[in-house]
């Protein structure tokens, strides 16, 4: 057995390292879960002799990949339910089928679930159509932005909603065009009943046990290390979710290293407790704390300055929580010394993020306290220049432009597409960028939003969304990399191959920076690393 402090030599034919200056190593030695040293093979063999090495032969080792807003503790609940996504049914009568077929092996009157339900690649369902396929059981389907989802009339009788219902602040429910409830439980008001995170009140739906939900954890971790992952900062976190995240841990099975965002409706009891930004350790911390502002770009419920494109989709979005409420819950965290991460993804929401957080900084300098906003989709200039005085972080979607394709240009038209999603203009302004899925409402593979950000191209329609916001594939590795790094707090020792950082690196079997733009996201992760420890290897392998 080889000893924790002894070193372990890595080597390959690339190294992408990340340190910023000078030739890149051919090898690094990796001790103690961290990197020991990097530089020509013969000199590290000479500094370590003895040593034991790793050979990847021909393989491209890059930093570990870093999700900086993805949501861990609730795929480990999806994965427990029906996968509605258009590549697991396709189509609208395939997915009522899959509902079918679920509530046949259901007991009657307990509650059907299915998320990752996607009407513009799917088609639309109403609460009429599930009342067909599981008429003697509640059932609800979320729709992959998370935003909203669709329940059948027996899920609305168990919910308590009727025709004369009053929709919930900073929620609504939908209607069809004879003024009827469709089913549609539109953000506050699916909210309330899906996320025990956001939940304001009771929900009839019964929680999953911890025992299914640590299974659903551990199916997630493997698969996003088989993506390459590394790190990621869960954006929704409950205490129930902490719990589950300490759980897997004290097992020994927690290997993802795992940043969080509490939510703002629990933030008292963690203030309470002295718990805020930077607490706990390597492999579980608290990021800072999450707010909601306005609606979803899939789901096309966020709040914009002009109306959608697309008239289907309606008026200006939805603000999902008051501008006074905002203001305070910016005030109190800011107050405190911890970061905030605000959800805005339309620019009149972004504008009233930045006025929360400048009218924090005027009551309460904080130099250094570096606010977020989450996806932080639509942008202009004033934007970027007032992001840039505050040292704010921007976290937009890195896969979504790859992911819609076209249907962005349709819902938003391409004059606004070439302000989403707008990787290159914070790059070029100097603001801080982190890369993020958002999973499950976006594809979690973060070879495919490396691709997406480079070429900005749909993957299925070749449409072109937003050309003007392409990055180079070095420029998207890094977003990827140091900028989630940044996102959590953690540059100085995560986001490079260099001495004292993790040794936390993804093993690729070809080069993103030379490889085919359009061909990167089938680029195979061959193995991941976590601490020096291998957490993924490639069957074939």
């Amino acid at each position: 057995m080889i000893d924790d402090s002894t070193p372990v030599l890595h080597r390959a034919a690339h190294i992408v390292s990340q340190r910023g200056s000078g030739p890149e190593p051919e090898a690094f030695a990796v001790a103690e879960g961290r990197i020991r040293a990097t530089g020509p093979t013969a000199e590290l063999r000479d500094r370590f002799p003895g040593a034991p090495e790793v050979d990847h032969g021909d393989a491209t080792v890059v930093p570990g990949l870093n999700d900086a807003h993805i949501h861990l503790a609730m795929a480990a609940t999806d994965l427990l339910h029906l996968d509605l996504s258009a590549a697991a049914v396709g189509s609208a009568d395939a997915l009522l089928a899959a509902i079918a077929g679920e509530a046949a092996r259901t007991a009657p009157g307990e509650w059907l679930r299915g998320s990752r339900y996607d009407d513009a690649k799917t088609g639309r369902i109403t609460r009429w159509d599930l009342d067909r396929a599981a008429p003697d059981h509640p059932a609800l389907v979320v729709h992959v932005a998370g935003h909203w989802g669709v329940v059948n009339s027996t899920a609305l009788r168990a919910l308590g909603i009727d025709e004369d219902t009053p929709a919930p602040d900073g929620g609504d429910f939908g209607r069809a065009a004879d003024g009827r409830l469709d089913g549609r439980l539109i953000e506050r008001a699916l909210m309330n009943v899906v996320y025990p995170a956001t939940a304001r009140g009771d929900s009839p739906l019964t929680p999953s046990s911890p025992q299914d939900r640590l299974r659903g954890l551990l199916r997630a971790q493997e698969l996003w290390h088989a993506a390459g992952l590394t790190s990621i900062c869960d954006a929704l976190i409950a205490p129930d979710d902490i719990a589950l995240l300490r759980t897997a841990r004290d097992q020994g099975r927690l290997t993802m290293r795992t940043g969080m965002l509490l939510s703002i409706d629990h933030y008292a009891k963690a203030r309470a407790l002295g718990v805020g930004s930077g607490f706990g350790d390597d492999l579980l911390r608290f990021v800072g704390v999450k707010a909601f502002l306005d609606g979803a770009i899939g789901g096309r419920t966020c709040l914009l300055a002009e109306p959608y494109a697309d008239p289907e989709c309606g008026g200006h979005g939805i603000q999902t929580t008051s501008t006074e409420e905002l203001f305070a819950q910016v005030r109190e965290v800011h107050a405190d010394g911890n970061r905030i991460g605000v959800h805005a993804n339309g620019d009149a929401a972004i504008r009233l993020v930045l006025d929360a957080f400048e009218a924090a900084q005027r009551e309460l300098p904080r130099p250094g306290l570096r606010h977020r906003i989450e996806h932080c989709t639509l942008i202009d200039d004033a934007t970027l220049a007032r992001m840039k005085a505050l040292d704010a972080i921007a976290v937009p979607f890195a896969g979504y432009a790859g992911y819609h394709g076209g249907a962005l240009n349709t819902w938003y038209g391409p004059e606004r597409t070439e302000r989403m999603f707008a990787h290159r203009s914070f790059l070029d302004a100097g603001v801080t960028v982190a890369g993020s899925s958002d999973y499950p409402c976006g594809p979690y593979e973060p070879l495919l939003g490396l691709q997406s950000m480079v070429t900005r191209e749909g993957i299925e329609d070749g449409a072109k969304v937003g050309p003007s916001q392409r990055v180079t594939a070095a420029e998207a590795l890094r977003i990827f990399t140091l900028g989630s790094a940044e996102a959590e707090g953690t540059a100085h020792y995560k986001g490079r191959i260099a001495p004292g950082h993790l040794a936390d690196f993804t093993v690729l079997g070809e080069n993103p920076l030379t490889a085919d733009p359009h061909g990167i996201a089938a680029i195979p992760v061959r193995a991941t690393y976590v601490g020096g420890e291998c957490v993924h290897e490639e069957a074939t392998r």
